[in-house]
């Protein structure tokens, strides 16, 4: 293989450090955009080498590595022109909808989508995905380290020093959380199909430990959700291709337990507050404060209102977030949450949204849009589960791992909202793109 041919996955191994870092760390500037501005990171600069990286290889070596995944790109392609035109028919609903702001978060969310044809372009050979896997488990390891240091209150988080605690290292809640389950997920995936090499077993225990860890430290519920949905899949595939023992298959449950142990924890405090809510127990009176699930449930009240009333088109992308259009249910919501401060109800000065991306999707671009990203989803399952049950091991193990990814991005947004330029959605179209590659592999390897 020449240097020339190498650059190119070096290109998105070296992307992975600076993609899932907290744009507050990251060089940006502001281009002036009419009413609004459009921020410039260093991320999207990573994600432009790829691309242009992957065009590279693709004139260079050829496009044939699309072809096993064209099912996924047309269904990209589709939900991304979907979140394109959500922003101008939004212009249709609320007089003071923010279009120009809204149009640049939409361009961000379909600059990321790029990602995912870009990996099969670039890992063209078994140790191209390598790079990529070890790039992964290496991050999650710094990134885990530097929460251990906020969590024993030696160095500052976003909010000061805040030990013993949730933290965010050097991410964000979510997205450490979504890096520790791509991590965690390479572990459990070679767990699964049987590490064959050294360098196999060194990432195993690197990428599931330190991701473990990770999430565990984010104390992310939805992140414990996709980690445990992973970690159903592998042990099935593994099943299914006859490589499974039940040593491995109690070791595979018994992490994804103790992970979601471990986060409980974490969020104990939240968790019980929660089921007071509801009605169990007794509940102290005390001042209250804005609660993480109930906070959840009131938007997510919000939102489905929002979808009953527009259900199939929605208001727009990102038009939950506009006062136009959840003003009219906040009367409704502070009935039905009437404990709650009025900090927890969305306002201009805290456009809390839905903070849910499928019920976002819902509520922005209606039933046509959960379609949508509902068929980005099984088609990329679909080919991926093919790939990881036909193909020789070493693709096997790819296509898991691009399954897992998709997993545990899947569980991951149902904290979040449809956020655009976040490593969250790095990991989510990774996965499509791992998937894609794995699927080229196996039929490259059929010819």
């Amino acid at each position: 293989m020449r240097p020339t041919e190498r650059l190119g996955p070096l290109v998105l191994a070296v992307s992975i450090p600076i993609v899932f870092l907290h744009v507050r760390y990251q060089p940006k500037v502001h281009v002036g955009l009419g009413s609004t501005s459009a921020g410039i990171e260093l991320s999207d600069l990573a994600v432009l080498a790829v691309a242009l990286a992957a065009l590279w290889s693709g004139l260079r070596a050829g496009w044939a590595p699309l072809r096993a995944g064209r099912a996924i790109w047309i269904a990209v392609a589709a939900f991304a022109v979907a979140v394109v035109a959500a922003t101008f028919y939004g212009l249709a609903r609320p007089e003071h909808y923010r279009f120009l702001t809204h149009l640049v978060t939409a361009a961000k969310f379909a600059e990321y989508a790029v990602l995912a044809p870009a990996v099969p372009l670039l890992l063209r050979a078994r140790r191209d995905a390598a790079l990529l896997l070890g790039a992964v488990a290496v991050w999650s390891a710094a990134a885990t380290g530097w929460g251990l240091l906020q969590f024993a209150g030696l160095v500052n988080e976003f909010e000061g020093r805040r030990p013993l605690q949730r933290e965010p290292s050097f991410l964000g809640i979510h997205d450490l959380a979504a890096l520790s389950g791509a991590a965690l997920a390479i572990g459990l995936a070679l767990l699964a199909l049987r590490p064959a090499t050294r360098g196999e077993r060194v990432l195993a225990w690197l990428a599931g430990g330190s991701g473990a860890l990770g999430l565990v430290l984010s104390g992310a519920v939805a992140g414990a959700l996709g980690v445990a949905l992973a970690a159903l899949l592998a042990i099935v595939v593994a099943a299914r291709r006859r490589v499974l023992s039940l040593v491995r298959a109690a070791a595979i449950a018994a992490i994804a337990v103790v992970v979601g142990v471990g986060v409980l924890l974490m969020r104990s405090g939240d968790v019980t507050n929660f089921i007071r809510f509801l009605g169990i127990g007794h509940e102290p009176k005390v001042e209250r404060n804005v609660e993480s699930y109930v906070h959840r449930s009131l938007l997510a009240y919000i939102g489905v209102r929002i979808f009953a009333d527009h259900p199939l088109l929605g208001v727009g992308w990102q038009g939950s977030e506009e006062q136009d259009n959840y003003g009219p249910y906040l009367p409704a919501a502070h009935h039905r949450f009437p404990g709650e401060p009025a900090a927890a109800f969305p306002s201009p000065q805290h456009a809390w949204g839905v903070q849910n991306a499928y019920l976002q999707t819902l509520t922005d671009m209606g039933l046509v849009g959960f379609a949508l990203i509902v068929a980005l989803f099984v088609c990329g399952l679909v080919t991926g589960v093919r790939a990881a049950l036909r193909g020789p091991p070493e693709l096997a193990l790819l296509a898991l791992v691009g399954l897992l990814w998709m997993l545990v991005a899947a569980g991951v947004w149902n904290g979040l909202g449809l956020v655009a330029g976040i490593p969250l959605d790095a990991v989510t179209w990774l996965s499509f793109g791992v998937v894609a590659a794995a699927a080229a592999g196996v039929a490259r390897a059929r010819v």
